[in-house]
């Protein structure tokens, strides 16, 4: 399947009545569309965003039934109480979990209690998110949860995860730390993949290079604006990036190749600290320790 492939395209036949589907960051982006088409296909929509005026708003906007949810990744007292609500809604499963919430490539260093940012919230976040709400993950039926990861997982330190600098205080870099957030999501995504019920499954991908809001430190600078232009040819749509979260959280024929990593609706390489399971394990170890699992 091609890249050109949008969400509507990729999900057409799909019957999501009946299913819910959380997705992390629908106020903008590819989260915003991914919300939109599977709401279209009939699911209910639990959709979170930072604040739970963004979520409104973005709630708002969709054809379709969607619940609206604060959910603030840097703040894991925000986390759990999003987890409180979701749970006094007496859903009985969470058929369909999106991942997707994220920032990219901060220039500056940034920090929440001491761990790197983009590490806090693309991958500390969704981690205590989504362990805090697996009694939801098929328990009565199959649940696909989808963790929006990256290409850029590859530009992660030469030992993967660097545990010894999560402050990143270290000779910090913008994309290395960015590529180490998205790595762990991958490396996430394989552990979790191993806790869930039978017939459920986690898949990480990789959406491609899109023009939204998330890429919006790209621009600063001569030659980040440079790159910028150059790399526009390669970059897709919104329609086009959300497909692949869409394809990996409604195609059926996914549960067969359980734990594969995605992009443009196909199984794709990871680099080689990615298919590492003694990483990863011990990445699941260190991180219930700073989420307070």
């Amino acid at each position: 399947m091609a890249k050109k492939y949008t969400a509507e395209q990729i999900t057409e036949g799909a019957n999501l009545n009946g299913k819910i589907a959380l997705v992390t960051g629908i106020n903008s982006g590819i989260g915003a569309e991914t919300a939109r088409v599977l709401a279209l296909r009939g699911a209910t929509v639990l959709g979170t965003a930072r604040t739970l005026e963004k979520a409104k708003v973005a709630c708002a906007g969709i054809n379709g039934h969607s619940i609206a949810l604060a959910c603030e990744l840097t703040d894991l007292n925000n986390i759990r109480e999003c987890v409180d609500q979701i749970q006094r809604l007496d859903i009985q499963n969470i058929d369909i979990l999106v991942a997707n919430a994220g920032i990219m490539a901060l220039p500056t260093l940034e920090q929440v209690n001491g761990i790197e940012k983009q590490f806090a919230t693309n991958h500390l976040g969704h981690f205590l998110l989504v362990n805090l709400l697996l009694p939801l993950l098929g328990g009565t039926s199959p649940t696909r949860v989808a963790i929006v990861s990256s290409a850029a997982h590859a530009q992660a330190p030469k030992m993967g995860i660097d545990f010894t600098n999560l402050s990143g205080e270290h000779n910090y870099s913008p994309w290395r730390a960015y590529g180490q957030s998205k790595l762990a999501n991958i490396l996430f995504a394989n552990q979790l993949n191993q806790r869930l019920p039978e017939h459920s499954s986690a898949h990480a991908l990789h959406p491609g290079i899109i023009a939204t809001n998330l890429g919006r430190n790209m621009t600063q600078g001569v030659f980040s604006a440079f790159l910028a232009q150059i790399m526009r040819p390669f970059m897709v749509s919104v329609e086009q990036g959300a497909a692949t979260s869409c394809y990996v959280a409604t195609h059926e024929d996914i549960v067969a190749s359980s734990g594969d990593y995605f992009a443009h609706c196909r199984i794709a390489k990871t680099s080689r600290a990615a298919q590492d399971t003694a990483l990863a394990e011990k990445l699941w170890s260190i991180s219930e320790e700073l989420v307070g699992l």
